[in-house]
């Protein structure tokens, strides 16, 4: 391959300092593409040759100038010819390298992190994700692409000059410029974690810009709907169908758990006869592929049964003709008006609902609702179920009861022992 290299050398005048220097710089240029770097020798402009791309006269500064210029020239060329010798491409990456002993894997951020994103669509073709967390981390790598813009001017980052002050600059942007809550910042700052460990993994870089770096999430409260509240909502009659079709699907999800996706997605299929005989709800989540197997009581059953000749349901064979999650919600505001609920109502405090005030707050063991809920871990399940305060009263309750009996039967066995 015929390769064109060609060595300048030129001054900036545009950088001339306070004692009236400029710069003296080094131009290589291969096939066309070029690349620059400084001399470290500066010159008064008024004794550079341009013609001669070198230092007029033959004073001691010319000489000692000149020299080292070509002692660069010479410099390029070698390099040029080890290239030949390796057998490789003589182009203007190879020359720097040769030159300036730069990695020849140098990575960057953005590919390592985009790479990171496709492997995970393919495992959420297969369903071995959910489509919920490559939409985070997809959202997470375009926070990260924004932040460096803003911060750096730049679109990509080599990822060995990440380090803990890109981290915490990092954290500031989320909190300050998109206005992140904490929560938030933490699972992006989360994501982008786990970035840098494939890169220690593969040993790409040595040192972890994450130590003595540690995030909490703050502890959220979840809505949840009180037993008297819903036994209101349940038994309140509407005038416009809308808000019973609203309340009958809502008050379906209190009494089994499901979120608004898996509501929607319901189909006669997934109603099955379970080991104990009666109909169960039987359904990978959408959000995580868990299975969720859940025994249906008597009002989701009466619900099912009052919409299954339903238009909807039978054209498009669903259990229930749900409406869009928008319209569910800003209903829901409405019934929440209408039953005198002062707090917001969301289709997804049904979920916690179920979790509390139907099952908790009722005496079903927390295993069994991490189960029914779909849950891999009983930590995720403690998050939903919150024990209530009358819970915790009637617990209380019964222990005194149990306490007092046992004092009952302790003065009996003493008076029995001191009579005889």
């Amino acid at each position: 391959m015929n390769t064109s290299v060609s060595i300048l050398f030129y001054i900036k005048r545009a950088k001339v300092n306070n004692l009236g220097v400029c710069p003296i710089y080094t131009r290589i240029t291969v096939n066309a593409k070029r690349f620059e770097f400084s001399t470290n020798k500066y010159i008064n402009p008024d004794k550079w040759s341009s013609e001669g791309s070198k230092v007029k006269g033959t004073s001691e500064e010319a000489r000692t100038i000149n020299s080292h210029l070509d002692y660069l020239k010479n410099q390029v060329l070698e390099a040029e010819k080890k290239i030949y010798k390796k057998d490789k491409e003589v182009n203007s990456e190879n020359l720097k390298i040769e030159l300036f002993g730069a990695s020849e894997t140098r990575r960057m951020l953005v590919p390592i992190f985009q790479d990171h994103n496709n492997q995970l669509q393919e495992l959420v073709k297969i369903k071995d994700k959910a489509p919920g967390t490559l939409e985070r981390y997809k959202t997470s790598l375009k926070h990260t692409i924004d932040f460096m813009k803003w911060k750096y001017k730049i679109k990509d980052i080599d990822i060995t000059k990440i380090n803990h002050e890109f981290i915490k600059d990092y954290e500031f942007y989320l909190r300050t410029v998109r206005a992140c809550n904490n929560n938030t910042t933490v699972k992006y700052i989360k994501n982008f974690k786990k970035i840098i460990k494939i890169c220690l993994d593969n040993k790409w870089l040595s040192d972890d810009p994450f130590v003595r770096i540690k995030h909490k999430l703050n502890e959220v409260y979840r809505d949840i709907i009180y037993e008297d509240e819903l036994i209101i909502i349940y038994n309140k009659k509407f005038a416009t169908p809308r808000l019973n079709l609203v309340k009958d699907i809502y008050v379906f999800s209190c009494f089994t758990g499901m979120a608004y996706i898996d509501v929607k997605q319901l189909t006669p299929d997934n109603i099955q006869i379970g080991i104990d005989g009666n109909k169960w709800l039987i359904k990978n989540r959408q959000k995580t592929e868990n299975p969720s197997r859940i025994p249906l009581l008597d009002i989701p059953l009466e619900i099912l049964e009052r919409y299954k000749n339903h238009p909807k349901c039978l054209n498009e064979n669903t259990l229930l003709p749900i409406l869009s999650n928008q319209k569910m919600n800003a209903y829901l505001k409405e019934i929440a008006d209408i039953c005198g609920i002062n707090r917001e109502l969301t289709f997804h405090t049904a979920r916690h609902t179920f979790a509390t005030t139907v099952t908790l707050s009722n005496d079903v063991p927390i295993e069994t609702i991490s189960k029914m809920l779909g849950h891999t871990s009983i930590k995720t399940t403690q998050i939903y179920a919150k024990i209530l305060d009358n819970k915790v009263s009637n617990d209380m309750n019964k222990l005194r009861e149990k306490l007092a009996l046992k004092s009952i039967t302790v003065q009996k066995d003493f008076l029995q022992v001191k009579s005889s």
